[in-house]
């Protein structure tokens, strides 16, 4: 299904076209741009949703095909009751690609779909040409460290990670954490405009909005050890790019423990939404990887 517009105030931008699609209980929105080239699909952190790439696919889309996509629970893909977990959100990728039809892509993630992302990519190799992570880590490799408060850790992880708390707590009051976020994150006003918070709002802001990242922050505390085992049984060969920006070399000590086969970029001087406030840097980084993999 292809539309034009998701509600009437939905921020858009020129040369993106929006669609929808089924994915098992889940109705999940996408935006495609660029007519040829290796296609690429990019996946959002939090608290971000397709629109934190709307300054990267113009530079993305003159030479490949690109697909941003709002993962489950997040910016205008459902947000009903369902199944909100990592392993829900990796299948619903492997549906897209599917359903979009341009075969393998070049899989970018950054932030908290790190753990979603390497998982698809373990279970689904036929889909993936390269993985480019970005200021990323996922449970079992790091991703606790985030969690400890006593130790430069944030409260956010243990409050979207637990069952019930983002719910009672959160609706009217999703403005308020937006821009505690992004403060923390390091955005400013010319990377991260009122009216780019007035979007987010608009979809954070939605009635059970906070199930798509309360599904996935749980996914550190209920892990156990599953996604070690998956890349035990799946080794990831493809290609890799890690992308660090203020916490450098997290992302690269986090992939170097599941691939040899990893590139690291360190783009300095720009906060943790590194597609956001420095998305020439972070397209070029891509532009330069996916070239070298697909002259081979």
């Amino acid at each position: 299904m292809t539309i034009t517009n998701i509600t009437s105030d939905a921020a858009t931008i020129p040369g993106v076209t929006h669609h929808t699609f089924q994915s098992g209980d889940a109705v999940l929105h996408y935006v495609t741009a660029g007519a040829e080239g290796s296609p690429i699909l990019l996946v959002h952190g939090w608290p971000e949703t397709w629109w934190a790439f709307r300054s990267v696919i113009p530079l993305l889309a003159a030479s490949h095909r690109v697909v941003a996509v709002d993962l489950r629970g997040f910016g205008d893909s459902t947000a009903s009751e369902g199944d909100y977990t990592v392993e829900a959100s990796a299948e619903d990728l492997h549906r897209l690609i599917e359903h979009v039809g341009h075969g393998a892509v070049h899989l970018a993630t950054q932030d908290l779909s790190g753990g979603l992302a390497i998982r698809f990519a373990a279970t689904h190799p036929e889909d993936v040409l390269s993985f480019i992570g970005t200021e990323t880590t996922f449970p079992g490799y790091g991703m606790e460290m985030l969690a400890d408060v006593n130790n430069g850790g944030s409260w956010h992880l243990g409050f979207y990670g637990t069952p019930g708390i983002p719910e009672m707590l959160l609706p009217g009051h999703e403005r308020a954490v937006l821009e505690w976020a992004y403060a923390v994150m390091g955005a400013n006003a010319a990377s991260v405009t009122v009216s780019d918070f007035d979007e987010f709002e608009r979809t954070y802001g939605r009635p059970h909005a906070e199930r798509g990242p309360a599904g996935l922050y749980r996914s550190l505390f209920t892990d156990n050890g599953d996604l070690r085992e998956v890349l035990h049984q799946h080794p990831l060969s493809v290609p890799i790019l890690a992308i660090d920006g203020p916490n450098h070399p997290f992302t690269e000590m986090t992939l170097r423990q599941v691939s040899e086969n990893v590139t690291a970029v360190h783009i300095d001087g720009v906060g943790h939404l590194v597609a956001q406030q420095a998305p020439k840097a972070f397209a070029d980084a891509l532009l330069e990887f996916t070239a070298r993999i697909d002259r081979h």
